[in-house]
């Protein structure tokens, strides 16, 4: 049953993962930094938080890289009012997304999704899932290896 859980595959190239550390455990900031992406015309993909320890916490978050320099010229603002910020860049990645309607229903997809990555030798930057669907951040030089073995072990 688990291996019809996943009905289809999707992959974004180009992608870019931007992971800002030390911010402030305050929604204002957040929302401010968000909002100064997106007057850039940038449109933001995967989000991930850190739990808040100590007043901060990491947030991670994915972007075309055609939208890189845009975004690094606006997190730039934000280093004045947030002395202790510092923003990790990381190009050269794919989006890769699996989807299924079953998935809410099935214990296990995520598990054996990623024990499938992992025993490709797939290393994963980020992820981000939903009841029907899981998206992993991975390098560009994966792409090919990883399509083909969720393709083959899932049906699809």
């Amino acid at each position: 049953m688990i291996y019809k859980a996943i009905t289809n595959i999707s992959i974004m190239n180009d992608v870019t993962l931007i992971t800002l550390d030390n911010i402030p455990n305050q929604l204002k900031i957040i929302a401010d930094i968000f909002t100064a992406i997106a007057n850039e015309d940038i449109n933001i993909d995967m989000i991930s938080q850190t739990a808040p320890y100590r007043g901060s916490l990491n947030i991670s978050f994915t972007l075309p890289t055609d939208d890189l320099i845009k975004a690094i010229n606006v997190l730039g603002k934000f280093k004045k009012e947030i002395p202790g910020m510092r923003a990790d860049i990381n190009s050269n990645n794919c989006k890769l997304s699996v989807y299924g309607d079953a998935m809410r229903d099935i214990p296990g997809v995520a598990a054996k999704f990623f024990a499938l990555l992992e025993e490709n030798e797939i290393p994963i930057k980020l992820i981000t899932t939903s009841e029907v669907d899981i998206s992993c951040l991975i390098y560009e030089k994966d792409v090919d290896k990883a399509r083909t073995c969720v393709k083959e072990t899932f049906g699809i």
